[in-house]
């Protein structure tokens, strides 16, 4: 690659960040120390901005959801992140919430990320899951039973969003869990009587 064609290659992607890794290999270079250099020669010179250790963006622009699914791999955005999106909560939340194979809250570049663990079985099941240009997010069904999941009791302020059928489809990739099966019924229930 010609010295111009470092910076222009990242101009070009669609994605708005990106780790040190995938810079590299945008370059074409698996971890040398020059294109840990060329990077940081960015930076300083403000081609490149820096979110957080090892994570970059082109400008402060960047998508946040996408920096949300980048800090920790695999993720996806989910729970109240997406429910409040889709009316199913009215609390508004300042962070996303991601689901994630650990669970840690992380202040990266004046936003917060919290992330939920999710068992490796139901994070990697692609049920529910919508992938975006750069990043995956849940479905309102998948966010609805992420946050059964996690949470023993929630209160959810409208129910009328979801489509049950999809809700019912996607419930087996939690393993047959049979709180979960119970709640979801009781929450479909409550929202034919008219409760939710």
């Amino acid at each position: 690659m010609k010295k111009g064609d470092y910076l222009s290659a990242i101009l070009r992607s669609s994605r708005t960040i990106f780790s040190a890794k995938d810079i590299m290999l945008l370059w074409g270079d698996t971890g040398t120390n020059a294109a840990k250099v060329r990077i940081n020669y960015y930076v300083k010179g403000g081609a490149l901005y820096r979110v957080r250790r090892g994570i970059y963006a082109k400008d402060k622009t960047y998508n946040k959801f996408e920096l949300a699914t980048k800090i920790f791999t695999p993720a996806y955005v989910s729970f109240e992140t997406v429910l409040a999106r889709a009316g199913v909560v009215f609390q508004y939340y300042d962070r996303i919430f991601t689901a994630s194979y650990l669970t840690r809250e992380i202040v990266a570049d004046n936003g917060t990320y919290s992330y939920k663990r999710i068992k490796a079985a139901v994070l990697t099941a692609r049920a529910g899951i919508e992938n975006q240009e750069n990043y995956a997010i849940a479905s309102p069904e998948r966010a609805f039973l992420d946050v059964i999941y996690s949470y023993k009791d929630y209160h959810f302020d409208n129910l009328s969003p979801l489509n049950w059928d999809r809700v019912y489809e996607i419930l087996p990739i939690y393993g047959g869990n049979k709180r979960m099966g119970k709640k979801v019924k009781q929450y479909h229930e409550a929202f034919k009587a008219g409760l939710k």
